[in-house]
């Protein structure tokens, strides 16, 4: 009683471990036992072996230079399958999206409109800072950005700037001794101020009192453009209240001051210490890396003469250094 072999679920671009070993060896052989593909029957079901005439025992390799164009056609008959398919839903939807866009025609644009992809979120950004006449108010989580993006932007912001409009940014602490930043806004012209604050909102672009755009999703690939006046409103609320705690960074910078030895950005990590939270949920909320935090824990205990991180955490709270000024 003979078994039927057992098939190998792939595709040719990706030959079985055994299938890629005969196959190889009828090729250098010129032939290979019927009973041998038994272990890799999806030679005989691509074509890549083939029966002797002259022998049925035998199996013969068909030359790859023969066998590829065929894979190829294959292919190519699929994906030309796959596009009548397309076409024939295409036709069945246009009459339906005809009806749809005659029912919504005339209806008031959307107070909150979904933007799925970079390209759609940043051509709505494009378009409403085009039709801005007042201020573009920005908070930019996570340090400061790539030198390319800055690049794509600037262009944007000076057409901005030169109608006669504000700009004010909000970057976290990180940002400071960014110099491509920092550059980026020495080559605007016109009213622009730039603040930075240890944490920050996710990012946020509001203009005028017209329209917002914050993410909706982790990857920031989803965002919401919001033009529902009161949500606008609180948007800007929440803008001024971290701009008043916010220090200077351009065009006059102010100093962050160091008490005892202990850095602003120190301190920002001491209270989150304190919080209980981890290295990594330090670095996200301040915008670092992870080793830049650590540099920074090692040397406040350095400075607090801590041997452990519980002790690191009973040192801050009796040092005062969370409370400069008292």
């Amino acid at each position: 009683m003979t078994t039927e072999p057992t098939p190998h679920p792939h595709g040719p671009d990706e030959l079985c471990e055994a299938g890629s070993a005969l196959y190889t060896r009828a090729l250098r052989e010129g032939r290979v036992a019927h009973q041998d593909a038994d272990v890799a029957p999806c030679l005989i079901d691509f074509g890549l072996l083939h029966p002797d005439i002259e022998d049925m025992q035998w199996l013969r390799p068909t030359a790859p230079a023969i066998a590829l164009p065929q894979l190829l056609r294959g292919i190519e008959d699929r994906i030309a399958q796959q596009r009548r398919r397309e076409e024939r839903l295409t036709a069945m939807f246009e009459p339906l999206m005809a009806l749809d866009a005659r029912q919504t025609a005339g209806a008031e644009n959307p107070e909150i409109t979904v933007l799925d992809g970079f390209e759609r979120i940043n051509a709505a950004i494009t378009r409403a800072t085009a039709d801005a006449t007042e201020e573009l108010r920005t908070v930019q989580p996570g340090g400061a950005r790539s030198p390319e993006i800055l690049a794509d932007a600037l262009p944007r912001e000076q057409e901005f700037l030169s109608r006669g409009c504000r700009m004010r940014t909000l970057y976290q602490h990180t940002t400071r001794h960014s110099l491509p930043a920092l550059a980026h806004y020495e080559r605007l012209d016109g009213d622009v101020e730039v603040r930075t604050l240890n944490e920050v909102t996710e990012r946020m672009v509001v203009m005028d009192h017209t329209v917002a755009f914050i993410p909706a999703s982790k990857d920031r690939t989803v965002a919401l453009e919001i033009r529902q006046p009161a949500i606008v409103d609180y948007l800007i609320t929440t803008f001024e209240r971290l701009w008043r705690l916010a220090t200077p960074m351009y065009p006059h910078a102010a100093q962050l001051p160091a008490e005892n030895g202990v850095t602003t950005r120190q301190r920002a990590i001491a209270e989150l210490l304190i919080e209980g939270l981890t290295d990594t949920e330090i670095a996200e909320r301040l915008g670092m890396n992870v080793r830049t935090a650590r540099e920074h824990i090692a040397k406040l205990a350095a400075i607090l003469g801590s041997s452990s991180r519980a002790q690191l955490g009973y040192l801050i709270g009796q040092s005062g250094i969370l409370n400069p000024h008292h």
